[in-house]
């Protein structure tokens, strides 16, 4: 049976939701043995006894769904580029990337709040030519400048059956998004929608491509997203 919490998140995916369990029960515990009687029963009783627990019981549904993992069936269309994260579209627009292109390359920005599924996957098939990671700060990652001053990694990839065509993925740490896990390699293939990582918690995730009038964007500011099944771009040749 396949257990739907990604790997990417342990040891946290076991110790945060098993220590806040614990919690639960001392916090019972202690309830019913020191605190009065008195407080056993009415409206003491919600706002003493019942509400702490709901609260930490709403906490400890959250720690596990952060790190859920569910199946996605990937659209097989060797046309289409896919969201690599979860989330909202937050900017689109033409930068400067030499790794990607000499002319202008089209970015387009997912933030990932911290009710996202945040677990990276493969825009396409795709090999993966090189990794850099770059340590930096942790900006809100609404910020569509962030990429350039917060921690970054970014996986610089070449399409497969497209030799001429070059793709960065760039995960970004956020405000409260500390650690970014990247388990590709290089020289690494993956097929598309593939997961390769995550970002913990709460973070950016950028797709760049040379930006050519036959790759045709699908989304808009504003759109929700999902890894490895919503298509961003479209190549129309």
């Amino acid at each position: 049976m396949r257990i739907p919490i990604t790997k990417y998140g342990l040891p946290q995916a076991a110790v945060y939701p098993a220590g806040l369990a614990i919690l639960m029960i001392v916090y019972a515990f202690v309830f019913w043995q020191a605190f009065p009687k008195s407080m056993h029963t009415g409206a003491a009783l919600w706002l003493a006894g019942v509400l702490p627990e709901a609260i930490l019981l709403a906490i400890l549904v959250w720690a596990l769904s952060f790190f859920r993992d569910p199946h996605r069936n990937v659209p097989d269309d060797p046309a289409l580029l896919l969201a690599p994260a979860d989330g909202t579209i937050s900017d689109i627009e033409q930068v400067h990337e030499p790794a990607v292109g000499e002319g202008p390359v089209l970015r387009i920005g997912i933030f990932l709040s911290v009710f996202n599924v945040h677990i990276n996957r493969m825009p396409c098939a795709a090999r993966v030519l090189s990794i850099a990671y770059k340590p930096g700060r942790f900006l809100n990652a609404l910020d569509k400048n962030c990429g350039q001053v917060n921690e970054a990694n970014n996986l610089l990839l070449q399409q497969l059956g497209r030799s001429d065509e070059r793709l960065l993925v760039r995960q970004i740490s956020g405000a409260i998004a500390r650690r970014i896990v990247c388990e590709a390699g290089e020289g690494q293939t993956f097929a598309a929608g593939a997961q390769f990582g995550m970002i913990k918690f709460g973070s950016r995730t950028e797709l760049l491509l040379p930006a050519r009038p036959h790759a045709r964007t699908l989304v808009k500011v504003g759109d929700k997203v999902k890894a490895g099944l919503t298509p961003l771009v479209r190549y129309e040749v």
